[in-house]
């Protein structure tokens, strides 16, 4: 069962509130004791000086005149206290068996009060000697049962805790009101979320939000801006796609129903030769998708492995030697920071990707420049190490040729998928290649940029992050 914020805070603060109620009646409790033992400890003491003032003022009379008077000080029942009046020697009046001796002894006034027993039970007993002219002192003492304390201490306690008792009551529903009010806004929240659709994201009203929970919603209403920007971004690339297919399979039909009904063999032929060439654009065309599918972030990540990027990029340049012959290409290598090739650039990456990027950039290359040149056409793939502001090392390949370049109001638009010059229109492209080397390059921490070659041509940088050198990952 998943937690609950509601129970939670209940908990937490139901169970500290029951906590301080039960804290403050023990305190209570203990005040109500020791307040009990002081003032019945002054009345034990205030009671015994009486009798030892009776003393004094009946004088050698004592004997006969304190007897009854302390018998009708002490006949409360209520009270149960216990008295005796005595020389030492000789009993006057009360309890003969009350102990004159006691421990905890403490003074008040002209008393002494102490604990002691009596017939098996704890007493509190207040004594006060009164000197004679002749003979041994008169003892007075007044006691009173321990339990007696408790009884009122506890009567006490009671009295405190109904009223706490019925806060703690009050408390609790307070606490539940007040938390389910301050978790509506999740509420609402959810409820608001519930409505959203593939179709239509609307971010999150936050009106009435409190100031704790707008982080969560600021950051739930860039997410939803983020997802709609990329649904709208895919809708586009669906109708971009199906826009660009129509045209190649457009002419596939066009040309199979024109071999089909052709009789002159040779217009049938130059007709199955013109659906062979649909078809292949067609083919490139679903590729090129299915590429960029690929390069989307997600579990091709999972299947990074380090390779090096030199050796790569030398491989992939030797498979483009043939073609870039028969276009009467010189197509070169060279790397700057070991000319030697002794040592690998190793980065981390997926391979068929990164050599997907290599083979678009030459493919490019390889179209642009030979219409633009008589002779003396020329692509050099240049593989350098770089570093940025940060000393971060980055692997860069460079592709650079000596064709006609991309003119200046072009080049912010180069990297969009679908986008093709005007003046650079050439047969069988679709304006994803470009598109497919940039998703690629960010996919990997990397960036490509455009660059007007010091002769004139294109020139097109990727770097891509060495191993050890990779920003955090997202």
């Amino acid at each position: 069962m998943p937690p609950s914020l509601r129970r939670t805070l209940l908990r937490r603060l139901a169970a500290p509130l029951s906590l301080l109620a039960l804290m403050s009646g023990l305190m209570a409790y203990w005040l109500a004791w020791q307040y009990t033992q002081h003032v019945v400890d002054r009345s034990l003491a205030d009671l015994a000086t009486a009798i030892s003032k009776q003393i004094q003022l009946a004088g050698v009379d004592a004997p006969v005149t304190v007897p009854p008077l302390a018998q009708a000080m002490f006949s409360d029942p209520v009270e149960q206290l216990i008295y005796r009046i005595s020389t030492g020697d000789e009993e006057i009046a009360g309890e003969p068996d009350l102990p004159l001796t006691g421990t905890a002894v403490r003074r008040i006034h002209y008393a002494y009060v102490f604990e002691t027993h009596y017939q098996g039970t704890a007493v509190r007993a207040a004594q006060v000697r009164v000197p004679q002219p002749r003979g041994n002192p008169i003892v007075v003492e007044v006691a009173q049962r321990v339990g007696s304390r408790y009884r009122i201490a506890v009567e006490f306690l009671f009295a405190i805790m109904m009223p706490l008792l019925l806060l703690l009551l009050v408390g609790w529903v307070i606490v539940w009101r007040v938390v389910n009010q301050q978790l509506n806004p999740l509420t609402d929240l959810a409820d608001a979320l519930n409505k959203q659709t593939h179709i239509s994201l609307e971010p999150v009203d936050e009106t009435y939000v409190p100031g704790e929970i707008r982080p969560l919603t600021s950051a739930m209403n860039g997410l939803l801006v983020r997802l709609q920007a990329a649904l709208d971004a895919q809708r586009k690339f669906i109708a971009d796609a199906a826009h660009q297919l129509r045209t190649p399979l457009t002419a596939v039909k066009l040309h199979a129903e024109q071999a089909l009904s052709s009789r002159n063999p040779e217009k049938a032929v130059a007709a199955v030769m013109e659906l062979r060439a649909s078809a292949d654009r067609a083919v490139r065309l679903s590729n090129q998708l299915l590429s960029l599918a690929r390069a989307e972030p997600g579990e091709q990540a999972a299947r990074f492995a380090d390779f090096d990027l030199a050796a790569l990029a030398f491989e992939t340049g030797a498979e483009w030697v043939p073609r870039a012959l028969a276009a009467h290409v010189d197509l070169g290598f060279q790397r700057i920071d070991d000319p030697d090739n002794e040592h690998p650039m190793t980065v981390r990456g997926n391979v068929v990707l990164t050599r997907e990027v290599l083979a678009n950039l030459i493919d490019n290359a390889l179209k642009y420049v030979p219409p633009s040149r008589n002779e003396g056409a020329g692509i050099t793939l240049t593989v350098d190490e770089w570093r940025d502001a940060q000393s971060r090392r980055f692997g860069e390949v460079i592709v650079e040729d000596n064709g006609p370049g991309v003119p200046d109001d072009q080049q912010p638009d180069l990297f969009k998928r679908f986008f093709r010059g005007d003046g650079q229109s050439v047969e069988g492209g679709a304006g994803l290649g470009l598109a497919i080397v940039h998703d690629i390059t960010v996919l990997h921490g990397g960036t490509v940029h455009y660059e007007n070659a010091p002769e004139g041509g294109a020139r097109f940088i990727v770097r891509i992050p060495l191993k050890g050198d990779q920003p955090a990952a997202q």
